[in-house]
């Protein structure tokens, strides 16, 4: 896992970096592909009118049914491909995207103040592009106080603007993009067969309803932006598959927001801890890695993953639900707990999985029950 770092109180700190950037007089056209992040923006191929801050038609809009939750946060995402390519998905669950794909992700918080001088507008703005050599390029773009986007500083900006209960939104860096997107053979998240899905999970965490225009699974082959995908999912589309539907929203709000991290393919597969969903799967992996069997981190009287019937048994549940930078999941790029999923969890722990286990009594010492 690793260690957070030094948090600082900056209330001045993107006014600092944004003296120290310089401007691109010139634009880098929305089809030309680049090796370095542009310094604005506008530069990337987002907008049509940057001044009017209207989004080209080249940029589909998208809504995953399982988004990454980031303390509140509300997001916008775009994908574009260079024309006349397409999305092979040959691989149902690790789609290969071709080279000069771009995406943004776009944050706006509703409540909170913004640094001196700052737009009351969208936060940040993060972009990645994937390079002809097949490595994929990662910036994130702050607002100015003239209403400009650019490009952060290579650390990201502390504290960058308040949130809620005191907290502070932090900007993340060229690593904290990498520890994130680069754990998993598919570096693109949340744009998935299973996130794309028309057969959405209207009990999932924090989802938003897509908005006019935004592509689905459906959308893109019909399209013709992705090629190669097995019928059988248009046919019956992709869903957890869970035994009740709050076992459903659970396991689909674990695989969202852990599931870049923990899956079967990346770095950390040798914990054996799995929250992606491969579509071929009868059982979700997260059961199997997850219910009754020892945790690898304990706090407390919590020695399992999860106890059916105990969250506070369940070192899932207190991980989730911590607020100790040493102990809390995800370990970065949050400082609030999620309290919808939180009560979702103990829900799906406390009374669904009993009831689909046919378990009610916990056989530990400790945690005879959880009260």
């Amino acid at each position: 896992m690793p260690m957070p770092r030094p948090r600082r109180r900056a209330r001045s700190a993107c006014l600092l970096a944004f003296a120290a950037l310089p401007v691109l007089a010139g634009a880098c056209g929305s089809n030309v592909p680049f090796d370095a992040a542009p310094l604005r923006l506008a530069d990337t191929g987002l907008f049509a009118d940057a001044a009017a801050r209207t989004i080209s038609k080249d940029a589909l809009p998208f809504e995953p049914q399982y988004p990454l939750w980031t303390d509140g946060a509300q997001k916008s995402r775009w994908i574009t491909l260079p024309r006349g390519t397409s999305i092979d998905a040959s691989d149902a669950d690790h789609w290969v995207f071709p080279a000069g794909t771009r995406l943004w992700k776009q944050f706006t918080f509703a409540a909170g103040e913004r640094p001196e001088g700052a737009s009351k507008a969208a936060v940040e703005t993060r972009f990645m592009m994937l390079r002809a050599d097949g490595t994929w390029l990662y910036a994130t773009y702050v607002r100015t106080p003239a209403g400009d986007d650019v490009l952060a500083p290579p650390d990201g900006v502390r504290d960058y603007c308040a949130t809620a209960d005191g907290k502070h939104h932090d900007v993340p860096g060229h690593g904290d993009c990498r520890l994130c997107h680069e754990g998993t053979r598919m570096p693109v998240l949340g744009f998935s067969a299973l996130q794309l899905s028309p057969d959405r999970d209207p009990l999932a965490p924090n989802a938003a309803a897509p908005r006019a225009g935004a592509v689905d699974l459906p959308a893109l082959v019909a399209r013709g932006l992705l090629r190669n995908l097995d019928r059988a999912h248009l046919q019956s589309p992709p869903r957890i598959a869970a035994r009740t539907p709050a076992e459903r929203a659970a396991l689909g709000y674990l695989h969202g927001n852990c599931s870049n991290c923990h899956n079967g393919d990346g770095p950390l597969h040798r914990l054996g801890l799995r929250f992606d969903h491969p579509l071929a799967a009868t059982a979700p992996p997260a059961l199997a890695s997850t219910v009754g069997v020892a945790g690898s981190f304990t706090r407390g009287a919590a020695t399992q993953r999860v106890v059916p019937g105990a969250p506070a048994c369940s070192t899932l549940f207190l991980r989730v639900s911590a607020m100790d930078p040493l102990t809390q999941m995800p370990p970065f790029g949050r400082h609030l707990v999620d309290r919808n999923a939180v009560a979702l969890l103990e829900q799906w722990i406390r009374t669904d999985l009993p009831a689909a286990t046919a378990t009610s009594e916990v056989d530990q010492p400790i945690c005879k029950k959880d009260k």
